[in-house]
């Protein structure tokens, strides 16, 4: 019998070269780690019960099998059957490779067998008997000579184990750009609701002479110019996304009614956005809703942006039907072909008259006072912002090209970067270093997109370059439009929480335990809203 047991313990085939066994020996440890951290966890808490129960009767403990030693012993039937079973996993898709289904088959059934009596030894605690291994290791050891027999030598098994790994790759390569394309897409798109709304409104605006002639009256309001008031500029085409930041600044204000909010949005939205704010009061604040299209002075021979933006190849880039997997899929996002987006750098044209002003995105969530930030000291700088380099990737290296000797020998690409959505701007000091100057500068150097990739920010990074004084991280979080795990406490510390990412609190693909935080401010019984909703 001792014979016999050991002629099971030999290797299935002596002239099996050893450097097949490192090609598979990836898949032997990550097999053999899986299955011991299994066992080990329902030994531990066996053992655990046990100590409990001995402990409670003063009798002493009985050690088990430990199964790791028993796998990894060299003269254990639990090591020779899991290597065999290993072995014939390799021959399982080289079997099938050669459309050889039946040995796939039978090699598929003895591996269950062997994961089977390796798991009862396991529960069990105690090794495998000679009785119990000698059939499944018969049956292995020939149907695995059957396989060399059928000439799957040692070229055949790399060769294919390679184009395995190969396809494998290119298939969660194709995954990933196809996930991120759809993610990016169902951001892009606005929910039918949220049309359903604009259509009804913008029904109201032209059928409702009394709306435009309010709105002819409320244009010149001297509060839009009064500098005793704290203003906010909000650039955006999204009628409940601005009624949001809007509902909930005023919300969270010591005094609402000494706030000012400048929206503008474009000519499709500009009816819709009207009826919205006439129709709704926002606690005796005062809203201005103004149209791009009459900005007459922003145009291709003042702005390099809408210059470039009108440009057929730039167009072509977002619109045409050849799509450049290797370019990032976020990158083609049409909002960066929108003018809005960009409106940010001339804000002292648009309000020559204002000396400081909040800029907020129309994802941002505002939880707390800002007024105290009209009085902040920005020691001489334009732009107060929170720094978003607690990660290493948040700075300047990440946004612009330093393989260009432009950007290189002028910026270091460790320099912290910020974040935009929730900045102040001091127009005085914004004037006086003539900023919206240095950003034309940019963007003519950028004509051929090498200098940086495309968006705002590192267009904002390089113009505010010098000019922006940090602020406290309280004064706004990020991240809620793509992390799930930020800290609750941070959260609530926040006074602006900002829904920057793919998943924006208005698309069925929020985040669900940060969709609330956005809810509260949306006036749910409002009847147009509930018209859209239900229909």
């Amino acid at each position: 019998m001792r014979r016999r047991a050991a002629e099971y313990r030999r290797p299935v085939r002596r002239k099996f070269s050893y450097w097949i066994w490192a090609l598979l020996g990836l898949f032997s440890i990550a097999g053999l780690v899986l299955f011991v951290l299994h066992h080990n966890q329902h030994e531990d808490r066996v053992e655990h019960t046990a100590l409990e129960r001995n402990a409670r009767s003063e009798r002493v403990a009985h050690r088990e099998l430990n199964f790791t030693e028993e796998v990894l012993s060299p003269t254990s039937f639990s090591r020779q059957l899991a290597q065999q079973m290993i072995l014939a996993k390799a021959y399982v898709i080289i079997a099938k490779e050669h459309n050889n289904l039946h040995l796939a088959w039978e090699l598929s059934s003895k591996i269950r067998s062997c994961q089977l009596l390796l798991s009862k030894a396991a529960m069990r605690g105690e090794p495998i008997t000679l009785e119990e291994a000698e059939p499944i290791i018969k049956s292995l050891s020939f149907l695995i000579f059957k396989a060399q027999s059928a000439h799957y030598d040692i070229a055949t098994t790399i060769m294919t184990m390679k184009s395995h790994i190969q396809a494998l790759e290119e298939r969660a390569n194709a995954a990933t750009v196809q996930s991120t394309v759809f993610g990016q897409l169902a951001a892009e798109a606005l929910p039918k609701s949220l049309h359903c709304v604009n259509v009804k409104l913008t029904a109201d605006w032209l059928t409702k002479r009394v709306l435009q002639e309010l709105a002819d009256d409320k244009r010149n309001s001297p509060r839009l110019t009064d500098n005793n008031l704290y203003h906010f500029c909000i650039f955006s085409d999204n009628v409940l996304a601005t009624s949001v930041v809007v509902n909930s600044t005023v919300s969270n204000a010591d005094h609402p009614k000494q706030l000012v909010f400048h929206i503008v949005t474009n000519g499709v939205n500009y009816g819709a956005m009207q009826a919205w704010y006439l129709n709704n009061d926002f606690k005796g604040s005062t809203i201005e809703v103004r149209n791009i299209e009459e900005f007459s002075w922003l145009n291709a021979s003042y702005a390099p942006i809408v210059k470039q933006l009108l440009d057929p190849d730039s167009r072509a880039y977002y619109f045409g039907g050849d799509q450049d997997l290797k370019i990032e899929p976020k990158l083609r996002n049409p909002k960066y072909l929108s003018l809005l987006n960009h409106l940010r750098f001339y804000i002292p044209e648009i309000y020559p008259q204002l000396e400081k002003v909040v800029f907020l995105d129309d994802d941002v969530v505002v939880q707390k006072d800002l007024t105290p930030l009209f009085s902040l000291d920005l020691h001489g700088n334009v732009n107060g912002a929170v720094e978003t380099c607690l990660e290493a990737f948040h700075r300047y290296y990440k946004y612009l090209n330093f393989s260009n000797s432009i950007i290189s020998s002028k910026f270091d690409p460790q320099t912290c970067g910020w974040a935009f959505g929730m900045n102040v701007f001091d127009l005085i000091a914004w004037r006086k270093e003539n900023v919206t100057s240095r950003y034309h500068q940019w963007q003519e150097q950028n004509a051929d997109g090498t200098l940086w990739k495309l968006g705002t920010l590192p267009a904002g990074l390089l113009t505010f370059y010098g000019l922006t004084e940090p602020l406290d991280r309280r004064w706004h979080v990020l991240g809620l439009g793509y992390d799930i795990n930020i800290d609750n406490r941070l959260i609530e510390s926040a006074a602006v929480i900002h829904f920057n990412g793919n998943m924006k609190p208005w698309l069925k693909l929020a985040i669900g335990r940060y969709k609330p935080l956005w809810e509260r401010y949306i006036n749910q019984s409002h009847p147009y809203l509930q018209d859209c909703v239900t229909s």
